[in-house]
């Protein structure tokens, strides 16, 4: 699979990664042997980022993640984490002595001394313009329980205020056929500054896979039952925040864009990776079989109108709602 180099980590990884969230919470159970076996055929497809988060399953998520790596010394892996939503969202929480207690639980949970890369996993807004924020995650470096750091953001507002620092490494941020705000300025101030784009919520919570439609229904336990409105947090981290209804509707444009012998999963994660400026694109996967289709998506070429017809899509059902507000 082909690699690009993440950002001011200078690591190579490749464009299409593994987001892990499925496997710790928030999307119905899987089992730990399941969780593994998503591991394993992730990498034997080719990729090399996994990323994490401390809260996902309570850290869960991540002693997975750590059991594998100890399992697989031999495997050349990036492990991406995020911190900072183990706390009220009060930016008086964003401290050297929080950072330091949350960086040594997921050390632990992933079974090292020093971790590949740390985000911050979207916190309220102030954050991102806080100088003492980033000295005290330079601190994390200087002391070497971090490598690098970088930003999960909601926003372009705050993906833009990250960027300007000349330590972030990295910023997380949705990007996918139904959100395409970060194309404007996010995506030329990362060349720019040679910051790594990693792109989550690629598939809009699944709605790009085609496989919805208005009846369809999710366990209790799923975010995409409970969050809809944003009950639990972010609207936009379910289904990028478009209307479900809509979603499925212009899903439906989608699929019929799509390429004989391709999936409308896997021309969504290829038309994210195409996009100049992102590094990699991060889709879950519950079981094998997706985590091997969404590799693949690494290969797809698209037809040259394939763009034209996304921009189109998205002006027709989503600008007026998404635009202004991530």
């Amino acid at each position: 699979m082909e690699q690009r180099i993440l950002g001011g980590t200078g690591r190579s990884v490749s464009v299409v990664g593994l987001g892990t969230w499925q496997l710790g919470a928030d999307w119905g159970d899987v089992s730990e042997d399941a969780a593994l076996d998503v591991l394993q055929a992730a990498v034997e497809s080719g990729v090399t980022l996994f990323d994490t988060a401390d809260v996902y399953g309570d850290g869960r998520s991540e002693q997975l993640i750590g059991r594998y790596v100890t399992e697989h010394p031999e495997v050349p892996l990036t492990v991406a984490t995020k911190m900072g939503r183990r706390e009220e969202q009060d930016p008086a929480n964003f401290t050297l002595a929080k950072f330091r207690e949350w960086t040594d639980r997921s050390r632990r949970n992933l079974g090292v001394d020093t971790l590949n890369l740390v985000q911050l996993h979207c916190p309220p807004t102030p954050v991102f313009s806080t100088e003492a924020v980033y000295d005290a995650l330079d601190t994390l470096v200087a002391d070497g329980a971090i490598a690098n750091y970088g930003v999960s953001v909601e926003t372009t507002a705050e993906a833009l205020a990250a960027i300007a620092h000349p330590g972030t490494a990295t910023v997380q941020i949705i990007l996918n056929a139904f959100r395409l705000k970060p194309l404007d300025e996010v995506l030329p101030a990362a060349r720019e500054a040679g910051v790594g784009i990693i792109a989550r919520v690629p598939l809009a919570s699944g709605l790009l896979s085609g496989r919805y439609t208005e009846q369809t229904e999710f366990a209790a336990d799923d975010h995409r039952s409970f969050n809809r409105h944003g009950e639990a947090f972010d609207v936009g981290e379910t289904f990028s925040g478009v209307d479900y209804e809509q979603g499925v509707r212009a899903a439906r444009e989608f699929a019929a864009l799509v390429p004989e012998g391709v999936t409308p999963a896997q021309a969504a994660l290829a038309w994210v990776i195409a996009q100049d400026g992102v590094t990699t694109v991060i889709p879950g996967a519950r079981n094998p079989e997706q985590a091997r289709a969404n590799a693949a998506a690494a290969a797809v070429t698209l037809p040259v109108d394939f763009d034209a017809a996304v921009h189109d899509i998205y002006d027709r059902y989503f600008r007026a709602a998404v635009h202004p507000r991530w």
